[in-house]
């Protein structure tokens, strides 16, 4: 088979959120050793980094990679994700990943919130109006119904054109907020994704209410961060996609360790949650939270979707030449 190449345009053709939701949920559920996803890497130079994911898939024959390239100065990046066949190794698609990066954080954080969330309509606040909250937002109501949202950044115009678009598109009720209490008054579910451009927390742990359900995305390396040290010590329970990355790799984490807040005996895999291996929220009052640094296997698995998708609907386009196996 040949080498199917899908751009950025073909990605947006062939996304679903229900579709992405349910392949990252029978990824998540199925049994996966941690090798199989291995930690990231980053390279770093002046003012440069590459970023390299890559996992095998537990469930749709293929292993892949994601390469994020970025120039934070020149303020530009380009995602590449490759899958390979994992029974023949021939490469099988090459796949833009600008949004498959949005799509996959999206999916995994809705399909988190519907294992830990209330089962009843919910009511959301949002802190962010940008395009991953949009995503965050998509998502979530293809997963669940949702009640009412409330939504705060710090631009009153862009957090007014967030509500009016959700009323618009998806006729939600949406109301923009003042100020991030306001968002919060009775929340079920909080989704932060607006990291603060000082890299102060955008969420308190003393705004919380019991049994909210927090979602934390914005937060991926040591310098970043978006909640507080009382968010961490406040909850009952801790899941993370990426269980060390999170621990290591995140400055609320590494703020939480270097203040003292014990948290290892309430954090747990996200596999292990969707998999039935641990249990979720143990009473109604618990304040959860689900922690995402990003995943390879999110990715691979959002690309498998994306791809078998493609070769029902004959979009994408193949590739003259390929690589071909060799023995070895």
């Amino acid at each position: 088979m040949s080498t199917l190449f899908l751009t950025d345009r073909d990605v947006s053709a062939l996304h679903d959120w229900i579709a992405a939701i349910e392949a990252l949920r029978a990824a998540y559920a199925a049994p996966m050793k941690a090798q199989m996803v291995p930690p990231r890497s980053m390279a770093r130079g002046d003012g440069i980094w590459l970023r390299g994911l890559s996992a095998v898939s537990p469930t749709g024959g293929h292993m892949g990679s994601k390469q994020i390239a970025a120039s934070p100065r020149a303020g530009c990046a380009s995602y590449l994700v490759s899958l390979f066949d994992a029974h023949t190794m021939a490469l099988a698609a090459l796949i833009d990943g600008n949004q498959i990066t949005a799509i996959r954080t999206a999916a995994t954080a809705a399909l988190a919130v519907d294992a830990l969330a209330p089962r009843r309509p919910l009511r959301v606040a949002m802190i962010g109006s940008g395009f991953e909250a949009r995503s965050q937002l998509q998502a979530l109501h293809a997963a669940r119904e949702i009640r009412s949202v409330a939504v705060f950044s710090p631009t009153p115009a862009s957090r007014q054109r967030f509500a009016d678009d959700f009323k618009a598109t998806l006729g939600l009720d949406v109301r923009a907020a003042g100020t991030p209490q306001q968002a919060l008054e009775g929340a079920d579910v909080v989704i932060c994704a607006a990291r603060s451009r000082d890299e102060l927390p955008v969420l308190l742990g003393e705004w919380l209410e019991p049994g909210m359900t927090v979602v934390s995305i914005g937060s991926t390396l040591p310098e970043q961060r978006e909640v507080d040290v009382e968010v961490i010590r406040r909850a009952a329970l801790i899941v993370a996609d990426m269980v060390e990355e999170v621990v290591h790799d995140t400055g609320d984490l590494i703020a939480a360790t270097r203040d003292g807040v014990e948290f290892g005996h309430k954090l747990h895999a996200l596999a292990d949650l969707i998999g039935q291996r641990v249990p979720g929220r143990r009473s109604a009052g618990d304040i959860v939270v689900y922690k995402s640094v990003g995943s390879a296997l999110q990715d691979v698995a959002t690309a498998e979707m994306l791809l078998t998708r493609a070769r029902a609907q004959g979009l994408g386009t193949e590739l003259p030449v390929s690589i071909a196996p060799v023995k070895k």
